[in-house]
């Protein structure tokens, strides 16, 4: 099967996000991880579902399909990164975080994308965990229930350092419709499973894929041959299980070189995947790993 690739729009968050879709569509990918942000489809801008309307026709216009992503920094609160969260003590807060997420899978419907992905945030010091993870689960049934009506998948991505940090985390949870954004990054901070192998354990909960190198217990998104991940292994298991998902390319630091990366990024994954010359005497096909 041929495995199809996406490039994250926060590694292009110092490109307008027409043009950053005009060049990850010029490099050659199949389709875009649309990270929702102030300056890329604000959900919160009264002009919110025009521009949806806007971006949805030049995806297909240039024949792009799309996961929607939704781990902007200060999109919610510009003096807190990334808060509030599904684990915030204070309620407002938490709703305000399960209304952004509502309508991250409106605007999903409306791009036709293949899944909304998000994460559980981290509890303050002081919250506690038990307490938090009955607000987490409470606000999980509410969104995975209105994505699932909504005609979108609903994914949770374990974070390091998050609530929910591991597969282990996830695969203990009890909410229907509930897949799996599985960033094979966080498997070598975490260290709980080799990347490979967590694609294979979880090959069918598995709703959207990030990809990027990253060194063992480390949280920083590396292009790729900088750290320590096994690319091509990692692409062979998502081969060997059938995943026909986007398989996103998440380099939230490299924004500054965009024009660089985007194309980048892709030949070397390219470049894995790509067989070698047939051995005479064995007629054997190899792959060649850069």
């Amino acid at each position: 099967m041929t495995l199809r690739f996406a490039y994250n729009t926060n590694g292009a968050a110092n490109h307008r996000l027409g043009d950053a879709l005009h060049l990850i569509k010029a490099a050659g990918y199949d389709g875009v991880a649309l990270t929702l942000d102030i300056h890329h489809l604000d959900p919160f801008a009264e002009t919110w579902a025009a521009e949806a309307g806007r971006v949805a026709s030049l995806l297909e216009k240039l024949e792009l399909t799309c996961v929607i992503e939704t781990g902007a920094r200060f999109l919610l609160d510009p003096n807190a990164k990334h808060e509030p969260t599904l684990v915030t003590a204070d309620a407002a807060g938490r709703a305000r975080r399960v209304g952004f997420l509502k309508r991250a899978v409106e605007i999903g419907a409306m791009l036709s994308a293949e899944a909304v992905s998000f994460w559980a945030g981290v509890p303050k010091p002081g919250v506690d965990h038990g307490e938090a993870r009955r607000w987490l689960v409470e606000g999980l049934h509410e969104v995975a229930t209105f994505a699932t009506e909504s005609g979108v998948v609903p994914c949770l991505e374990p974070e390091p350092g998050m609530l929910i940090e591991t597969l282990g985390d996830y695969a203990a949870l009890d909410v229907p419709g509930l897949a799996l954004a599985l960033d094979t990054g966080h498997c070598l901070v975490t260290g709980e499973r080799e990347p490979a192998a967590a694609v294979r354990e979880f090959a069918d909960r598995i709703g959207t894929v990030a990809i990027e190198d990253m060194k063992r217990g480390s949280h920083i998104h590396l292009p790729f041959g900088e750290g320590d991940m096994d690319v091509p292994g990692v692409l062979e298991a998502l081969e060997e299980v059938g995943f026909g998902k986007l398989i996103c390319v998440e380099l939230s630091r490299e924004s500054h070189r965009a024009d660089v990366m985007i194309p980048q990024a892709l030949d070397y994954l390219r470049g894995c995947r790509r067989p070698g010359p047939v051995l005479a005497g064995e007629q054997e096909t190899r792959r060649q790993w850069p």
